[in-house]
């Protein structure tokens, strides 16, 4: 069962037509260096906060860029068609959850970054803090599961 935060989570884009809400405590958030993630974010790498979808709940219109991801998953990339925010994404190979970008948070603060995955794809100029679990590239199931029995 998936607690329910003292206060939602809340966020939405820059130009203020999309709003979210988060009712539960998020599954687990980590930096993700893959290709995808560094040239949607604009930086070296995206910050996802992992969440059951029916805890997502949004107002606004979004557009969608599908593509897939190294593991042949396909994953759905949700932005702001006007201002160009991401805001949250799916993954067909984690159904029932929602990538909220940590970016697109009210509270910078809310959350915490756990994990590291595509490591070995982060540039000397960002590099992996090493203080948190990394994976050269994406973990195994065995190793997914392991992380997220341990957060909250």
């Amino acid at each position: 069962m998936t607690e329910t935060p003292a206060k939602p989570l809340t966020g939405g884009c820059l130009c203020g037509a999309v709003h979210y809400e988060i009712t539960a405590e998020p599954i687990l958030t980590g930096h993700c260096y893959c290709e995808d993630c560094r040239r949607t974010s604009g930086t070296a790498h995206g910050t996802h906060v992992m969440v059951p979808e029916e805890s997502f709940a949004m107002t606004g219109a979004l557009s969608a860029y599908d593509r897939p991801a190294d593991s042949g998953n396909m994953v759905s990339r949700r932005f702001c068609p006007t201002c160009g925010s991401a805001v949250f994404s799916t993954n067909s190979g984690m159904p029932g959850f929602s990538f909220v970008r940590a970016s697109s948070l009210d509270d910078l603060d809310a959350v915490t970054p756990s994990a590291v995955v595509y490591a070995s794809r982060a540039p000397r100029w960002d590099p992996v803090d090493p203080s948190l679990p990394s994976f050269a590239e994406m973990p195994t199931e065995a190793e997914r599961q392991a992380m997220t029995s341990q957060e909250g």
